[in-house]
């Protein structure tokens, strides 16, 4: 398959699955990004991140609730994200590449087994 389209099918199936579900569009990156963008395995988490982020932003501004955003409620697990996302970068290149994907699997499984009660 041509890589400009595994990007593009990547790209709109983490756009999809993130506007419609409020998240879960790097569940779908990683996995898509590896088979269809053919990147190196090092970097499809940080190259997730990078396309999310954005793609959260856009999602966000386009809700119908934005501008009743719950920020009281979501500051303090923003703050806490800070040092868990700075641990997570310096612990990254330290973590063999096996067992993050092993990480997300099991976190993906875990989410779908809890939301289908």
């Amino acid at each position: 398959m041509n890589r400009k389209i595994g990007y593009l099918l990547a790209g709109v199936a983490a756009g999809a699955v993130n506007g419609l579900l409020g998240a879960g569009g790097g569940m779908i990156l990683v996995p898509l990004l590896t088979l269809l963008g053919h990147l190196e395995d090092r970097k499809v988490f940080p190259t997730s991140v990078a396309i999310i982020f954005p793609i959260c932003l856009i999602s966000l501004s386009v809700s119908p609730g934005f501008g009743n955003l719950p920020w009281q409620e979501a500051w303090p697990y923003l703050l806490a994200a800070i040092p868990g996302g700075l641990l997570a970068g310096i612990l990254d290149k330290k973590i063999p590449v096996k067992w993050l994907h092993r990480a997300l699997g099991i976190l993906i499984i875990y989410g779908g087994v809890r939301y289908l009660w």
